[in-house]
């Protein structure tokens, strides 16, 4: 199988030549090794190859490749470093729930992904691997924290990839590289058995994926409950792949086009965003613009996310340094990083109850959104990615508070439904005239309802079909 052709197929695509015996896994695997050996070097997308992993014949997905996340999983015997120089060399004792799944699904894992150190960033510039190079664009961000996985995938060297989405860290990349990203609801994927929760329950496990198709069924294959988690979400009533192409209905649509901050989504983004909001009236269903309200301010939005980021981020650090023995200082951690665990360090019981009963006010709020209105429709992002560089400009003159009003400068629209719980999805509905770059598009649906999300996925998918725009660097071109 060469390069060019192996490039075109996404995984269900790739699962079925293997299943028909028109292609081997081992020719399907050497194509993808083929396509990291040549662009890897230019996007710098994977911080470590697998070359031992075993083949996998049974699940799905017949021995598909497919990259993890630096974080967010671990894998037995693997290296698992989280994008920092305080975690180089760690190596996991056992597989987490989601890599056994992954394995089970008859995925073969090929290599670790690039990731902003400990996830605390939207955009994946680590010191640890150095940046990584949007394929649209290499002088822009691929955005984060799973930029690694988004440019793999954007790039053709995997179909799909792990992420992980604490704050957008799904969506923001995907709507970056031009991909599609769900975030599923809390909970619908077990984090053990190491942790209960993430992030304080803000955090899920996904993948990024051209299709989705793709998506859809690698969460038919991961979802539900494991053995001591904390809680039971009701399971689907038909698999995800199956609701791809069923029909959405006439839905009710609510439009945000500015972020709640004060600030405004570029023109370019904003125009966009009411030419799919035109195609989504077109197609049966109610749009209306909205201002939402949360029963927050900005401000209290932002420091509540700032105490969940940092207190997690503190406890993190001081184990994975309690394991390796390494002082947690400038040699260590970036400013960022280090302003969160100072941060972190600093606040008390109550700091982290205040917290709680303020994202309780949220997510009560976007419930009762949720009574009135089936989606809510934003931008993904209210610009493009940045340029390379720009986003961690300065970061050693900011404290944890002001790094997180970065991030979600950055990425406003996003952390509202890892607040609340809720499933999310960026479709890449439109691009930028003028750069060419992608622009994302952000559905989100009440706790739950990935069902809902995945109907309307497909609609738009054979609505306004996006796989024939390839970016600059394209494994298909080889």
């Amino acid at each position: 199988m060469r390069t060019a052709e192996y490039a075109q197929y996404d995984a269900l695509g790739l699962a079925e030549l293997i299943d028909s015996g028109q292609v081997t896994q081992a020719e399907v695997s050497a194509a993808a090794f083929s396509a990291i050996d040549q662009l890897n070097p230019k996007i710098n997308a994977l911080v470590e190859v697998w070359g031992n992993e075993p083949r996998a014949f049974t699940g799905p997905f017949k021995g598909v490749p497919f990259l993890v996340k630096d974080l967010g999983l671990t894998a037995k015997g693997h290296l698992n470093e989280l994008g920092s120089r305080l975690a180089a060399g760690c190596i996991a004792d056992e597989d987490s729930i989601l890599m056994t799944r992954l394995r089970q699904a008859g995925l073969v894992t090929i290599g670790r992904t690039t990731t902003p150190e400990l996830a605390a960033s939207t955009t994946t510039e680590a010191i640890f691997s150095g940046p990584t190079r949007n394929p649209w664009d290499l002088s822009r961000s691929v955005g984060g924290s799973s930029g690694g996985s988004a440019a793999a995938v954007a790039a053709g060297l995997v179909p799909a990839a792990h992420a992980t989405d604490g704050g957008g860290s799904i969506r923001v990349p995907s709507a970056s590289a031009g991909l599609f990203g769900l975030k599923s609801s809390r909970g619908r994927v077990s984090m053990g058995p190491a942790v209960d929760e993430v992030w304080a329950g803000l955090a899920v496990h996904g993948v990024v994926s051209r299709t989705v198709r793709d998506s859809a069924a690698l969460l038919d294959a991961i979802e539900g409950i494991a053995v001591g988690d904390p809680f039971e979400i009701v399971k689907p009533q038909h698999s995800y792949l199956s609701e791809t192409s069923r029909e959405p209905g006439s839905l009710r649509i609510g439009l945000l086009l500015h972020p709640l901050n004060a600030t405004r989504s570029i023109e370019p983004v904003a125009n966009a965003t009411r030419d799919v909001a035109i195609q989504l009236q077109s197609m049966g269903h109610s749009v209306d613009e909205v201002c939402l309200d949360i029963n927050l301010s900005w401000e209290s939005f932002v420091e509540m996310n700032a105490r969940f980021w940092s207190a997690n981020t503190a406890a993190w650090i001081n184990a994975i340094a309690a394991r390796t023995g390494r002082p947690i200082d400038p040699d260590t951690l970036e400013p960022a990083t280090l302003s969160l665990h100072q941060m972190g360090s600093r606040l008390t019981a109550i700091d982290l109850l205040e917290a709680m009963y303020l994202r309780n006010l949220v997510t009560r709020s976007m419930g009762t959104f949720f009574c009135k209105y089936d989606i809510l429709l934003s931008p993904t992002l209210p610009a493009l990615p940045p340029a390379i560089g720009s986003y961690n400009e300065g970061q050693e003159h900011l404290d944890g508070r002001g790094w997180i009003d970065r991030v979600f400068t950055h990425s406003p629209f996003t952390a509202l439904a890892n607040v609340t719980g809720t499933p999310s999805m960026s479709v890449p509905l439109a691009f930028d005239s003028a750069s060419g770059m992608p622009i994302g598009m952000q559905f989100s649906a009440g706790f739950g309802r990935e069902d809902v999300l995945l109907r309307l996925a497909g609609q738009l998918e054979r609505a306004m079909p996006w796989t024939a725009r390839k970016p600059e660097i394209w494994a298909g071109k080889l």
